[in-house]
């Protein structure tokens, strides 16, 4: 047999009961996303900042990042909505490596999905109990949704899932916004098909039930970058690809226009420190081009409490150990000059 069955998870309804979401912060979560879809649909002017460390590895960490966000959210309140990356599903491009905190709640043991489901849940619940803010997550695994779909205010597709059916079909149930990346080749007609399909509603099967969708009309475009037959990185932040998105999009019939730049990834070449040059060219481009500005309603950042990268086993707090990020100072540094440019 090509399977071998560990153990029957713990199920969505169960793991909700075990640890739910506090009556205070069901309101908390209400309000922040009824201000995030604002942005999305241009009734609001404010500016979106989606970001945080890499992959979501440490609680303490995490939650210590965040807690310094909201103090910085609540300087900037009036122009951003700073939306902490809390991403517990890591993506690898070869399938190794450390795949997040659902798979390994501590990175240095083996894999307890079990235990890594709750860690999830807990993770996400303490961050809005401590500082308020409603987080992202990478919807890496269509079927996890219902594990979370309570306390996450943002949802990320990633490129190599950006062209998966069932990812398309998932997100046209959801309620909040979803960033649907541009592929790993960089094509941005795949990109908008995958926003077009999860715009729609659909009947499909999901989680054992033949179910029956709305259609996600805050699903929206997300710049990261492209990779080339030569393994090269290709950038696609820059006024001149920022149009023609804009005019790809004036092409199709579709519910609210809306594009995020990913600051890292392709976009930077995984050079991390590059990101708040790539920032500010954005909101270059935007202050020359009303287009622009209608259009790009935010940025994502890789940010973690220490600079760059270390290897699993390296214990420097708040360092990332997957893709290396931007320090605390510089981030704080970048948001109050995003802020100053809005």
């Amino acid at each position: 047999m090509s399977f071998r069955f560990i153990q029957e998870v713990i199920s969505p309804e169960e793991l909700v009961k075990a640890y739910p979401l506090s009556a205070k912060d069901v309101l908390r979560k209400k309000e922040r996303d009824q201000q995030i879809k604002d942005v999305i649909t241009g009734a609001s002017d404010r500016f979106l900042v989606i970001i945080g460390p890499c992959s979501a590895d440490n609680e303490d960490s995490v939650c210590d990042y965040i807690s310094r966000l909201a103090k910085v959210q609540d300087k900037v309140q009036d122009k951003l909505i700073l939306i902490p990356r809390i991403y517990t599903n890591k993506p690898r491009t070869t399938g190794e490596g450390y795949k997040g905190i659902v798979h390994q709640p501590d990175p240095e043991k083996e894999p307890d999905l079990q235990e890594g489901l709750k860690a999830m849940r807990r993770m996400h619940l303490r961050a809005i109990a401590e500082t308020g803010l409603t987080a992202a997550d990478e919807m890496l695994y269509p079927e996890n949704w219902p594990y979370i779909e309570d306390v996450l205010s943002y949802v990320a597709v990633g490129a190599r899932s950006v062209e998966d059916q069932q990812h398309r079909l998932t997100i046209s149930g959801m309620d909040v916004p979803a960033g649907m990346k541009n592929p790993t080749s960089g094509d941005f007609s795949v990109m908008l098909n995958s926003v077009v399909a999860a715009q729609a509603s659909h009947t499909f099967l999901y989680r054992k039930w033949e179910v029956v969708t709305s259609g996600n009309p805050l699903a929206h475009t997300v710049l990261r970058g492209a990779i080339n037959k030569h393994g090269q990185s290709i950038s696609n932040y820059h006024y001149e690809d920022l149009i023609r998105l804009v005019n790809m999009y004036q092409e199709r019939n579709l519910q609210n226009h809306a594009i995020i730049v990913d600051a890292n990834h392709a976009n930077s070449n995984k050079d991390y420190k590059e990101q708040p040059r790539i920032v500010k060219e954005v909101l270059h481009s935007r202050k020359i081009s009303s287009e622009i500005a209608q259009y790009v309603k935010g940025v994502m950042i890789e940010s973690y409490i220490e600079g760059g990268n270390q290897k699993v086993n390296g214990h420097v707090y708040g360092k990332s150990i997957t893709d290396p990020c931007l320090d605390w100072e510089e981030s704080e540094k970048l948001i109050y000059t995003i802020a100053d440019h809005i």
